[in-house]
């Protein structure tokens, strides 16, 4: 897991609905952990584009449902910024399910755009998305 470069504004707090844009079986998670974020004692962690959370399925295939998964932030509405001074943000706040805690996706699929931030940080992601941003 490389660093990111953009200032990524950290939009989804502990207990945020994701879709997940991916073809693994889990249509919607909720955020319970981000991992590797450092944060005064008290204050709720937030994660943002690129971050390794883990998260419950709430709704998919019976056999994912109430189950643990680790996931990766792929698209977020909070806007951020990017280092040559550009602003994006996305429609939706959606993730991808992993296999493994290396980054490995579990789908073979991504529907919509990834961030450019997640392709640099995540390799094996970006060998998968059909369309970076």
């Amino acid at each position: 897991m490389k660093a990111v470069k953009a200032r990524v504004t950290r939009g989804l707090t502990m207990e945020s609905y994701l879709n997940v844009c991916d073809n693994s079986g889990a249509k919607v998670i909720k955020v319970f952990s981000v991992k590797g974020h450092k944060t005064v004692r008290g204050r709720i962690s937030a994660g943002g584009v690129g971050d390794f959370v883990l998260a419950s399925v709430k709704k998919g295939k019976l056999e994912m449902r109430k189950t643990v998964v680790p996931a990766i932030i792929v698209r977020q509405r909070k806007e951020y910024r990017r280092p040559d001074g550009t602003r994006i943000k996305f429609e939706d706040n959606a993730a991808i399910i992993l296999k493994d805690d290396k980054g490995n996706p579990k789908g073979t699929i991504f529907k919509g755009p990834i961030a450019k931030e997640v392709a640099d940080r995540w390799p094996a992601v970006a060998k998968v998305a059909s369309m970076i941003v």
